[in-house]
């Protein structure tokens, strides 16, 4: 079985103008050398330039999984480097797409919590440059996995991840973000009551809320 691992650590290459509203992105991520430290928002050094809907400390560090970027070079028929997926954490050995919404992870001293799905906007599509790239991402559902900081301390790659914690619940990331359906949301939600995770706010509240105008209550 592989051990699980950091393959790379990747923050902030440089600012670059994109067609949003803010006009430029943080998503040129590369890796980098040595050890990073990691507070509260994530990675020193790293930054989001549209703060509105990325960061925060529910969306501190953004994981994807090689096997998942295999899959995407295959797919494109090109070399897809740590980074590209606007990821800090490119991992090996553990599948960021099936963890369960809750779950933590040792690395080194660091301890980091899995929050929600990634969802794909049109910076990430111009950053692909691949047409239609974020309705193939979606409908693939190979979407990684934010992260909440827990214990801060250093990082690097060849860090060894261990998974520590793991609600009963069972709802991963994958799941949540293409299958949501009742029986998940009230698991998610009994979990929380019962004090086994803390969801991310305010956007579990706003997916609950359409679930339940589409499932009727």
């Amino acid at each position: 079985m592989e051990t699980a691992s950091v393959l790379a650590v990747c923050r902030v290459h440089q600012l670059v103008p994109d067609a949003s509203s803010v006009g430029v992105t943080a998503i040129d991520k590369r890796a980098v050398e040595g050890p990073v430290k990691v507070h509260k928002l994530g990675l020193q050094g790293d930054i989001q330039a549209n703060r509105v809907h990325h960061g925060g400390p529910d969306q501190a560090i953004y994981a994807y999984s090689q096997v998942d970027a295999d899959f995407w070079a295959a797919k494109l028929e090109r070399e897809l480097p740590p980074g590209i997926f606007g990821e800090n954490l490119r991992v090996a050995g553990i599948d960021a797409t099936d963890a369960v919404i809750g779950e933590r992870w040792k690395i080194g001293l660091v301890e980091v919590e899995v929050t929600s799905p990634r969802t794909p906007c049109a910076t990430f599509q111009r950053r692909m440059g691949e047409p239609q790239f974020v309705k193939r991402f979606t409908g693939e559902g190979r979407i990684g996995a934010y992260l909440r900081v827990i214990r801060v301390g250093t990082i690097r790659a060849g860090d060894h991840i261990h998974r520590v914690y793991v609600p009963k619940h069972g709802v991963t990331v994958g799941k949540w973000f293409s299958e949501p359906d009742r029986e998940s949301m009230e698991a998610l939600r009994d979990a929380e009551a019962d004090g086994e995770i803390r969801l991310q706010q305010p956007e579990f509240r706003q997916k609950f809320a359409q679930l339940e105008r589409q499932l009727g209550r």
